[in-house]
């Protein structure tokens, strides 16, 4: 009885460990349950919260992708063109010109137009002093300038008075201008005032060093500047080949074009860079002329395509390099006008090739019209209203100035030179005696000045008239 009792304990307490037994892995499965459900859920939060993310972050990269799409596309469209505006400076000057010339009446226009001597001026034989007989001509007669030669010059302090007082009684700004070009045609040079001597251009030339052509331009321009000279009728661009037979000879640089252009771009240079206008002088070149002008008539038998590929080379660095002024010659181009009219009176010359081949936009000055080539074919008035009609901007020391100045005067006031085309003329002067007013500091100063028209009073302590003592130059210098 007793072992069935202890048996029976015994599965009892076997079924008690079991149950406990199966309660504990029950509970342990719960909790592995739990965990692996818990584990799961913080996955599936993570990779919830990832893919979150990198959907936001791909929706960001696209906008910054978009902008980026939006951003190149503006870089590469093309600008839009943006008007340029012409720069302070242009606008002074135009203004001060278009002032200037709105104020003056027709009789003042066409007398701006001449480049003169003071005798012619005056009416004396020789002027060196300028007193009450030059400011009354200036009144009557406003002239563009007045060129002046040896006669003119006794010394130093006559010479300077003289000039200030000519300038100060100018209703105007004048061009006071010499033949200076160095060597044989000097007119300071070659006076009793000491200055520092300028070899001819041929022994420059023969130097091949641009520089001596520069310093040539610069030591001329200096003393012409402290006398009160403002234009220089140098460098001489002809292109000479002959220099025993030429007219020009060793006034020139030489007989290479290139050479020659690249001596005359310097020596334009050394002379406006101190203040002195330069003047490129013989167009269309008359290096290989024989003949002389002074005395009759001279002809250049070149064609147009000669002319291009010789004289017109150093005309053209010349003019690259900013001269002022132009001279047109006298000298007969029948191949390139097709008759012998002087080139200093062909349109085809001066309008044609001088402005529309070169490309010039400076002031055309004629040769001194008192020469033969001229004189002996055409009267005063005729070569003067030949000359404007042709292009030439300012007529250089006619045979007769009152008659020539009559006849452009006649002219325009009959039509046939419209009076638009003096203001062009009077524009390419006046941009170049303004010029160096708005460089100046004081500009409203200068704009008075324009404004009034005059460049105000001076000592006029000259005689009333010039002293008369010997006859004036029959041509001008050269």
């Amino acid at each position: 009885m007793r072992d069935n009792n202890n048996d029976f304990d015994e599965r009892r307490e076997y079924r008690k460990k079991r149950r406990v037994r199966n309660q504990v892995i029950s509970y342990v499965c719960v909790i592995i349950f739990f965990a692996a459900v818990i584990t799961g859920a913080a996955i599936g939060i993570r990779t919830l919260t990832k893919n979150i993310s990198e959907k936001k972050q791909a929706e960001e990269l696209a906008v910054q992708l978009e902008e980026i799409s939006n951003q190149e596309e503006v870089a590469v469209a093309p600008p839009e063109a943006v008007k340029e505006e012409p720069s302070e400076e242009v606008d002074w000057l135009e203004e001060m010109v278009e002032a200037c010339i709105a104020e003056m009446p027709l009789e003042d226009k066409v007398a701006g137009l001449f480049m003169i001597t003071p005798e012619a001026l005056t009416g004396v034989s020789q002027a060196i002093k300028a007193g009450d007989g030059t400011k009354d001509a200036l009144n009557q007669y406003a002239v563009g300038g007045l060129i002046y030669f040896s006669q003119n010059i006794k010394d130093k302090e006559q010479l300077t008075q003289m000039l200030s007082n000519t300038s100060s009684m100018s209703k105007y700004p004048l061009f006071l201008a010499v033949d200076e070009e160095g060597g044989s045609v000097s007119r300071v040079s070659g006076s009793k005032i000491e200055v520092p001597e300028v070899s001819d251009m041929a022994e420059v030339g023969a130097s091949g060093d641009t520089k001596e052509a520069y310093n040539a331009g610069t030591t001329i321009a200096s003393y012409l500047y402290e006398l009160g000279f403002n234009v220089d009728f140098a460098p001489v661009a002809d292109v000479v080949t002959d220099t025993g037979s030429s007219v020009i000879g060793s006034r020139s640089f030489g007989s290479d074009p290139a050479t020659v252009g690249n001596m005359v771009a310097a020596m334009v240079g050394g002379l406006q860079d101190t203040g002195i206008s330069s003047c490129l002088k013989h167009f269309p070149g008359i290096g290989d002329t024989t003949e002389d002008t002074h005395k009759g008539m001279a002809s250049a038998e070149k064609s147009l395509e000669d002319m291009k590929a010789s004289d017109f080379i150093p005309f053209q660095s010349g003019i690259g390099s900013g001269a002022h002024f132009v001279m047109v010659s006298h000298v007969s181009a029948p191949n390139l006008v097709g008759d012998n009219t002087p080139c200093s009176l062909s349109d085809k010359v001066i309008t044609d090739v001088l402005r529309g081949e070169l490309g010039y936009n400076g002031i055309v000055i004629t040769d001194a019209m008192n020469m033969a080539a001229v004189t002996e074919y055409y009267a005063s008035d005729e070569a003067a209203v030949m000359a404007i009609k042709a292009g030439a901007d300012m007529i250089l020391m006619p045979e007769d100035f009152q008659a020539a100045y009559d006849g452009v005067l006649a002219a325009v006031k009959d039509g046939v030179i419209a009076e638009d085309r003096i203001n062009e003329s009077l524009k390419r002067i006046y941009r170049v005696k303004y010029r160096d007013r708005v460089e100046q500091s004081d500009v409203s100063a200068d704009e008075s000045a324009v404004s009034e028209g005059a460049t105000g009073e001076g000592d006029a302590s000259g005689s009333a008239g010039e002293e008369q003592l010997e006859e004036q130059p029959a041509d001008a210098g050269e």
